[in-house]
């Protein structure tokens, strides 16, 4: 399924536009997979929104603005209904589509359950059933030698800084008075004989 979003490429309303862009970039963001339609350059695009936004969900004036969003022929909702989703954590229940594993909205609405093993299967009517161990979902699927050296390492830095000493103060006198010396003959030059 892809999901559609109509939208104008040329809008004059800035409001318009940082409102697809929104709409655009949350899409990336969950890499949602949709089709932008450019209503203003293409007349069968704006055509089609106007006749496929329901009744209801036309303002008063009766003319839809971007975006508007569609699941392939069914509508989902406009801008302020999209808002509305994503504040409710509930984006894929509002574009129609199945929440990945893991996801919040997913465990919510029931279509992932946890096993046994603390891994997490999709609950579906038919027989075959997709597990995924929860170390995976949540990205900490590494092993005990990656953790390891990971620590080693940290180790390493901590005792290199501990090694380097604090330069004494007579060092820092002379670091500070060299710096002055320089930036004076950049402001006010030596004159050459």
């Amino acid at each position: 399924m892809v999901i559609k979003v109509f939208l104008a490429s040329s809008s004059g309303s800035t409001a318009i536009k940082k409102k697809q862009q929104d709409v655009l970039g949350f899409l990336e963001a969950l890499k949602i997979e949709y089709a932008q339609l450019d209503i203003a350059s293409n007349e069968e695009n704006r055509m089609w929104m106007r006749e496929n936004v329901p009744g209801d969900m036309k303002p008063s004036n009766g003319i839809p603005l971007p975006p508007q969003i569609f699941n392939e022929e069914n509508y989902c909702g406009d801008y302020e209904t999209f808002f509305n989703a994503k504040e409710e954590n509930s984006v894929y229940e509002f574009l129609g589509l199945t929440p990945p594993p893991g996801f919040k909205e997913a465990k919510q609405c029931g279509l992932w359950q946890t096993v046994e093993d603390g891994a997490e299967e999709r609950r579906d009517d038919d027989t075959s059933r997709e597990a995924i161990p929860m170390e995976e979902q949540n990205g900490n699927a590494h092993t005990e030698e990656e953790k390891t050296s990971g620590e080693e390492a940290v180790e390493e830095e901590t005792k290199e800084g501990e090694e380097q000493e604090e330069p004494s103060e007579e060092e820092s006198v002379n670091s500070l008075s060299v710096l002055q010396r320089s930036s004076q003959n950049l402001i006010h030059p030596p004159f050459a004989s």
